[in-house]
């Protein structure tokens, strides 16, 4: 059934799209996808130490004549917006996935601010944006995201939403 494992439909879609590079800052919420990504001999996967890095990692993956796509947490947002400037005046191709935080379920109050802002901070640097909540929606949005940027169509970000990926705890993070 479509749907019920999200990151493999996220992985589908990516070889449909004939994605050859996954640029990503390390994060649970992305981590099985990065897993896939790795373990398949078509697709480069590049840490970064900083999700701005992507943007021009991928710009050059693009004039290289390769695909490629940025997986990212919310909180990364706010650290492209202004290599996203870069996206709009060279009309490369991004395709951006992020996983949300500061929604549904957060409980850590450090996340709420640029959680509450991606997607009016993407959309006012020319990224088209789709919210995702429903775990069978996410392979075809993914995919309809790539044919779109792929197409000359620019930047387009999928937002994976928080109660789609599931609310971080910190319980166990103080000892009793």
């Amino acid at each position: 059934m479509a749907g019920a494992d999200w990151p493999r439909d996220i992985f589908q879609s990516l070889s449909d799209l004939d994605v050859r590079q996954v640029a990503f800052v390390p994060d649970a919420g992305h981590a099985r996808l990065i897993e896939m990504c790795h373990d398949h001999d078509a697709i480069v996967t590049v840490p970064l130490t900083t999700e701005e890095e992507g943007v021009a990692l991928l710009a050059g993956a693009w004039l290289g004549g390769q695909r490629g796509a940025l997986l990212m947490q919310s909180s990364g947002v706010g650290n492209c917006i202004n290599m996203l400037a870069l996206v709009k005046s060279c009309r490369f191709p991004m395709l951006i996935i992020v996983t949300m935080r500061g929604q549904w379920g957060e409980t850590n109050p450090w996340q709420v601010p640029m959680g509450q802002a991606v997607a009016e901070s993407l959309k006012l640097m020319g990224v088209m944006v789709t919210a995702v909540e429903v775990a069978e929606d996410v392979g075809a949005t993914v995919k309809e995201a790539g044919d779109m940027v792929f197409s000359g169509a620019g930047g387009a970000a999928v937002l994976l939403s928080q109660r789609l990926i599931g609310a971080k705890t910190f319980d166990d993070r103080i000892p009793d």
